[in-house]
């Protein structure tokens, strides 16, 4: 058993494949968020937890719908215009993804360095008018 590590068998560790936790961990979330928001349409929270659990799951579409709902509940929140671009960006929806990308800007978001980096918005920033979003919103001082 040399070069082996031995599970400890204390009760409290349960050795599991990385890859299969994070996949479990998804599905808990969005059956938590659904239970919630069985209960309650609309709760924020549940509605956020589950348009990025379902992103990260790669359910776009899904995806998609929550983050509608969840700018209808938070007409003011610039992260839900945020996520919102995100998901019509993965769904290749470009325009759809820039206006609501103008929306969360206009309503304060400000993590550039993100915006930047994230690959939900991938589809988004490979469109000219992206550069040209960014330019009408900051000019030459873009963080």
């Amino acid at each position: 058993m040399a070069g082996k590590k031995r599970a400890r068998r204390d009760g409290r560790h349960i050795p599991v494949d990385p890859k299969v936790a994070a996949k479990l961990a998804l599905k808990f979330e969005i059956g938590l968020a659904r239970a919630v928001l069985d209960v309650n349409a609309e709760h924020r929270a549940a509605l956020e937890m589950l348009g990025v659990a379902l992103t990260k799951a790669r359910r776009f579409e899904e995806a998609l719908k929550a983050d509608i709902k969840l700018t209808e509940v938070a007409p003011k929140s610039a992260y839900a215009f945020y996520n919102l671009a995100c998901s019509y960006s993965n769904l290749g929806q470009v325009d759809e993804g820039l206006a609501a990308l103008k929306r969360a800007l206009d309503l304060g978001y400000k993590d550039f360095g993100y915006m930047m980096s994230d690959e939900d918005l991938d589809n988004v920033r490979r469109d000219p008018r992206f550069r040209k979003l960014l330019d009408k919103k900051w000019g030459k001082r873009q963080p």
